[in-house]
């Protein structure tokens, strides 16, 4: 994506994830800031590096140049507006209305530029439920992702991570990417929009299938699977292990080296449904044999048996896994030479995606509020000619 640049005015999570994808895939993502504030998850801490700005805008935010813009003002607008006119890409977050009222609403925008690809990210869309707030945590819980998390005896609970702007942030890179393809064939921008709701609804796949296709209303199970069984957590000696068999095969594998070689020809676990239909009765069983040796044991000789499985990780121990087994985890960013003494460095969690001749890019530490002002000021903000001229 190099040759393309990418005025970014979105916060939080979803916008910046998708940008900063972009970015390490070649982008120019200029970063647009409120003064003195900046994006709201600077100040998301503990923790927090050794200046204060919190891990998590430092987990989104890499490879982007940060300029602060009063877009309150007429001077800011009209910096922003510059700096527009010079990008291939738009991207924003704001409440929907809230660019229109700023003069850098869509419609508007591509009358000057019709390049350009405008992508809106909101919580609800642009209708009806405009004006409701987008956090993740609200939308996992009326999207009906909490209804399927946790315990069936228990409360509702939410992922662990905020999902559901990672899955919007996916969705909003992907119709970038498609926006810009049909741009190159055509000359035309367009608007690209996405809404946590909609991606939430997307992402629950089988779980909305089920409702979508057979009016099933699927309620928590813990750990287990609606479809598929066994394929949950189990208590081995020591921790939790994970045991995911997806096929007769795996199943009678998984009976052997728990010493139940009969459970593969038990008319009661014979084959899937049949699982599904008696896992109360299957879990107990197998709970018994596997509470008898430690996770990593039974991981060790279940994998050798070629049936899936693997403890319970912490994120240190899932890093170090990744390490094993040769994928990308951590990466470096060394400090620039050019910003001195000042300079940050910093470590990264890699992009997950492998390019054979064009891969992911570390070259610039998630910036300091309005690091490069003056740069865009000087530079980009002077850029005279219209969106994608210098990429086509």
């Amino acid at each position: 994506m190099e040759g393309l640049r990418i005025a970014d005015f979105s916060r939080v999570l979803a916008g910046p994830y998708a940008t900063m994808l972009l970015a390490d895939l070649g982008a120019e993502v200029v970063k647009v800031e409120r003064p003195g504030v900046g994006d709201d998850t600077r100040a998301w801490h503990p923790p927090a590096d050794h200046e204060g700005t919190s891990t998590y805008f430092l987990g989104v935010n890499r490879n982007k140049k940060s300029v602060t813009l009063d877009l309150t003002t007429d001077a800011g607008r009209e910096q922003a507006r510059a700096l527009v006119a010079g990008s291939d890409v738009l991207v924003e977050n704001f409440r929907p209305g809230t660019m229109e009222r700023l003069g850098l609403g869509h419609q508007e925008l591509r009358t000057r530029h019709p390049r350009l690809v405008y992508c809106s990210i909101s919580g609800f869309g642009s209708g009806a439920g405009a004006a409701i707030p987008g956090y993740d945590l609200l939308v996992q819980a009326v999207g009906g992702l909490m209804s399927v998390t946790g315990d069936a005896a228990g409360e509702p609970v939410k992922a662990g991570v905020a999902l559901v702007d990672v899955i919007t942030g996916l969705h909003a890179s992907l119709g970038i990417l498609a926006a810009l393809r049909h741009r190159d064939a055509t000359g035309e921008g367009q608007h690209v929009e996405v809404n946590l709701l909609s991606s939430l609804l997307s992402a629950m796949v089988n779980q909305a299938s089920a409702f979508a296709v057979a009016g099933v209303v699927p309620g928590r199970m813990g750990n287990a699977h609606p479809s598929i069984a066994p394929y949950e957590t189990f208590p081995a000696a020591d921790r939790p292990i994970a045991i995911a068999v997806g096929n007769d095969r795996q199943f009678a594998a998984l009976a052997d080296v728990v010493g139940e070689p009969g459970l593969a020809l038990d008319d009661r676990f014979r084959t899937n449904t049949d699982r599904v239909a008696h896992r109360t009765e299957l879990r107990d069983i197998l709970a018994r044999r596997l509470g008898t040796a430690g996770a990593d044991h039974w991981s060790a000789v279940l994998l050798a048996a070629g049936v899936p499985a693997g403890p319970v990780n912490t994120l240190h121990e899932a890093f170090d896994f990744a390490h094993k087994l040769g994928l990308p985890g951590i990466v470096d960013i060394p400090a620039a030479p050019a910003d001195g003494a000042r300079g940050r460095a910093s470590r990264q969690v890699a992009n997950p995606i492998t390019l054979s001749g064009t891969p992911a890019r570390y070259h610039l530490a998630p910036p300091r509020l309005g690091q490069h002002s003056a740069e865009i000021a000087h530079g980009l903000l002077d850029h005279s000619s219209a969106p994608g001229e210098a990429a086509t």
